[in-house]
């Protein structure tokens, strides 16, 4: 499965409409964004029944700064609308598939009574 390039129009369609996004934040200037390409690719080859997008943070400005990305390239997991995961840094692939099991072997009803109770507190 290719990636979809994500927007400000499409985003919230593509994210509510699907339970497990993985999102790179990129520019192609980049040098560690372009490394990673390939390897995010890759993977969206590997899982199919994962939807794999991207974010060009240069044509998408308010998008990547929505969510404060300060360094890219930016590995972002939702699932069920929740972000499980953000981290800077061109990921190998062996790390990258672990990140991905992981998140898979979430407890989304757990997740969601965790930010429930830190928004409490907040």
């Amino acid at each position: 499965m290719s990636t979809v390039a994500l927007t400000k129009d499409n985003f919230d369609e593509v994210v509510s409409g699907n339970g497990f996004v993985l999102i790179d934040f990129w520019a192609s200037w980049c040098g560690p964004c372009r490394q990673f390409g390939p390897v995010f690719e890759a993977a969206s080859e590997r899982h199919p029944d994962l939807v794999f997008a991207k974010v060009d943070t240069e044509e998408q400005q308010e998008l990547a700064a929505a969510f404060e990305i300060r360094s890219i390239p930016t590995l972002m997991i939702v699932r069920d609308n929740v972000a499980v995961f953000a981290q800077p840094g061109a990921l190998p692939e062996a790390a990258l598939e672990d990140v991905i099991g992981q998140a898979r072997k979430l407890d989304m009803d757990e997740v969601r009574k965790s930010v429930a109770e830190a928004q409490a507190q907040a």
